[in-house]
């Protein structure tokens, strides 16, 4: 979509009831999406959505009946939207609570965040991924300014996030004593998601000692390899990886030994010491 139709229907959206702004995110705020990437608009609400009006305002947008979710519809994180499609692109509405992107964003500075289970995510929702989302979005409608002052806020990354991500690293070994029970039981399917999550808990923790945000795992390997930290040949590593994790014990301890020898060189990289 092209900037004035972004607007115009960033506009009408902030009309509805209980909308408070609207944002454009992802990839295309980021300026990292691809031709076939999807337009993601924040829709940041506040009390009782306007469901039904959000249903009649996609209807007339795109000229034929769209689901529009209420408030819950998608899970606890990502709670709900719809998908549309406008002259062949394909643009989502995103729900985002704004009290709860408040309280998030309190926890972030005091240096909490938790992860919970979301459609979507296989790596789970880490909780200050909205707060992430504000600061690096687009602000396409704000009539208060309310969404525009958090994001002033957002971009100066909270100390103690960062330090909390670090010590999450603890989780990392956790899987990867885990892997090492799938491979004595030739188990590579329990062995893959152990090291897919210990290497996401990684790419969290080389982001928090970053002071850089990270709002969600697709891409999240190629986006750590660009830190300054990152150790060198993150990427190739990281995914040689997860790409060829082995059927055999011999072959999953084979693995295990390159995770090993990469986690301990993020430990080095990120130890406060140093």
């Amino acid at each position: 979509m092209d900037d004035s139709s972004l607007t115009e229907l960033a506009r009408q959206l902030a009309s509805v009831g209980g909308v408070v702004a609207v944002v454009l995110g992802g990839s295309r705020a980021r300026g990292t999406h691809r031709p076939d990437s999807d337009t993601d608009l924040g829709v940041f609400y506040r009390g009782e959505l306007d469901v039904p009006a959000l249903r009649a305002l996609a209807a007339d947008v795109t000229g034929e009946p769209v689901e529009v979710t209420d408030p819950g519809g998608w899970g606890p994180w990502v709670n709900g939207g719809a998908w549309l499609t406008l002259r062949g692109e394909r643009v989502d509405w995103i729900y985002r609570d704004l009290e709860r992107v408040h309280r998030v964003w309190n926890d972030c500075e005091r240096g909490r965040y938790e992860v919970g289970i979301q459609a979507g995510h296989p790596l789970g929702y880490y909780s200050h991924t909205y707060a992430g989302e504000v600061a690096l979005c687009r602000v396409l409608a704000d009539p208060s300014g309310e969404l525009g002052a958090l994001q002033a806020r957002t971009r100066h990354y909270p100390p103690a996030l960062g330090d909390a991500l670090v010590r999450g690293l603890w989780e990392a070994d956790f899987m990867m004593m885990g892997a090492r029970y799938g491979a004595a039981g030739a188990d590579p399917t329990f062995a893959a998601g152990c090291l897919f999550r210990a290497i996401g808990v990684a790419c969290h923790a080389l982001h928090g000692h970053a002071r850089q945000w990270l709002t969600h795992e697709k891409g999240m390997v190629t986006a750590t390899a660009r830190l300054p930290q990152a150790p060198q040949g993150f990427a190739e590593r990281a995914h040689a990886v997860l790409a060829a994790v082995g059927a055999s014990p011999r072959e999953i301890e084979h693995t295990l030994a390159g995770a090993a020898a990469l986690l301990g060189e993020i430990h080095a990289a990120t130890d406060p010491s140093s």
